[in-house]
């Protein structure tokens, strides 16, 4: 739990006013004018939330930019907790959303991974849970993936356990009946996956009746997993006068509906992200038939390792596993019945070079992040222009190359087709050619943009895939479209 952003304690702005006579109280609102300019700019410059305070004798305004945690409002057992860790400097994310969270508000924060959030939301939730009776948490937190609940358990735990509140994670893969005995317990705060969670409330193991702290936790991803219906289900059971603290990387439709019909009068933080440095990634869609595909694989997978091959189900993953090993090609599945500590194995399989391809399932895929992957292959076709660009995101990360190939049955050259259109690829599917791979001037290669994605994003307009143009004319309807967008 070590941050490692440096920032100055506090920043300090100071007004000369004459503070005789009467000249300073004339002029008082000017200062506090002219100094909140001064504020605006510096909180610009930093991505700062200033909180103004103090006058000083001989006639100078002192505005002091709260940037310390005590500043912030932490009480001082968990300042110095985090000092004991090394936590001493809140970034951004924290300064903007830690003075409305204390305060008991609602808050929706768009801020992207690595930015601090979790300590922004774990913060306020150690203070405000209180002691549970069994299996009646009083604070809730509810994420996508296994991986995150333990990244958010190691950040909270810590915090929690400082105000004497315990902490459990709760998410499929693991024994329910040890999350049985531990409600039975008693747990004060509750890490879940909204499909475990959901189980245990239809077993009557837990009830959500007397739970007055919500974080919901990169809502976007929830939204893109399907989970929406089950958190609905699950808030719908807290208690009515809460505290619900949202954060996603994205707020868009799905996500404003939680905001709508879960928050009261929302606080509103957005961080922009520094854009993500992509490399190259170039799109193949390959006609394939059923006995073929298997090959292909093998054969791409043995040209462009590492790999992640996708498949529609959990049964695929672990049937192409079997037949990529039978072939020569060391694989490993990962998907929603594999433990989390199959799960983390595989992973760390592919990162040191042990296994030349993950087969993975789309739920997956989602807690999958691995630098350097050298393909991304879609055995199965995705279901939707959205799953493509997420399965397709994972290569091509950190400025490396990339490329992405689409095996389409002839059962499914029509759904491929629509993907095609909706992200501006051009309409067409090509014979299975293994030597492009290594050509970089063919498939549809975009160097990375200013935005940071060279990956299409849903419902976006990029150029014509596999290696061809658009017509001038067709370019020309493009912007004018872009056009009308930016006049509405």
């Amino acid at each position: 739990m070590r941050q490692t952003h440096q920032a100055p304690d506090s920043i300090t702005i100071v007004t000369d006013r004459q503070s005789s006579s009467g000249v300073f109280a004339r002029r008082h609102g000017r200062v506090r004018t002219h100094a909140q300019r001064l504020v605006t700019h510096v909180r610009i410059a930093m991505g700062v939330r200033p909180t103004i305070a103090g006058v000083t004798a001989g006639g100078k305004r002192q505005i002091t930019l709260m940037t310390t945690f005590a500043q912030l409002g932490v009480p001082r057992d968990l300042v110095q907790r985090l000092a004991r860790d090394g936590i001493e400097t809140p970034f951004p994310v924290q300064r903007a959303a830690l003075p409305d969270a204390l305060s008991g508000r609602d808050l929706c924060g768009r801020a992207p991974t690595g930015s601090g959030k979790t300590l922004a939301f774990s913060i306020p939730l150690a203070i405000s849970a209180t002691a549970a009776a069994p299996g009646r948490p009083t604070a809730l937190v509810l994420v996508p993936t296994r991986e995150l609940a333990a990244q958010v358990a190691d950040v909270l735990r810590p915090l929690a356990e400082t105000r004497g509140r315990s902490v459990a994670t709760f998410y499929g893969g693991t024994n329910i009946a040890r999350d049985q005995r531990r409600l039975r317990h008693g747990v004060d705060i509750a890490i879940a996956c909204p499909g475990r969670l959901a189980d245990l409330v239809r077993r009557s193991d837990l009830r959500l009746g007397e739970v007055r702290s919500v974080v919901i936790d990169e809502a976007d991803r929830m939204a893109d997993m399907g989970f929406l219906p089950e958190v609905k289900w699950l808030l719908d059971q807290t208690a009515d006068e809460r505290q619900t603290l949202l954060f996603s990387a994205t707020l868009d439709r799905d996500v404003d509906v939680l905001v709508r019909r879960y928050q009261r009068d929302p606080a509103r933080h957005e961080l922009a992200s520094a854009p993500e440095r992509r490399g190259d990634v170039r799109h193949y869609f390959w006609q394939a038939v059923a006995g073929e595909r298997v090959e292909i694989a093998r054969d791409i997978v043995r040209t462009m390792a590492p790999a992640i091959v996708f498949t529609r189900t959990k049964r695929g993953a672990d049937r192409l596993t079997r037949q990529l090993n039978r072939h020569g090609v060391r694989a490993a599945a990962i998907h929603g019945n594999r433990s989390q500590s199959q799960r983390e194995r595989a992973l760390a399989d592919l990162t040191k070079g042990r296994v030349a391809a993950l087969v993975a399932t789309d739920v997956a895929a989602r807690g999958i992040h691995v630098d350097n992957v050298g393909v991304v292959v879609h055995f199965d076709p995705p279901a939707s222009d959205k799953d493509y660009v997420h399965r397709s995101g994972r290569t091509g990360r950190a400025g490396a190359d990339g490329v992405v190939v689409t095996l389409v049955p002839p059962d499914r050259s029509s759904d491929v087709r629509s993907i095609q259109r909706t992200l501006d690829f051009r309409e067409h599917l090509d014979t299975a050619d293994l030597r492009c791979l290594r050509d970089r001037s063919t498939g549809h290669r975009r160097t990375a943009a200013p935005a940071g994605r060279s990956t299409p994003r849903s419902g976006s307009r990029r150029p014509a895939g596999n290696g061809q143009r658009r017509s001038a004319s067709t370019r020309r309807a493009r912007n004018r479209r872009r056009g009308a967008r930016a006049a509405r």
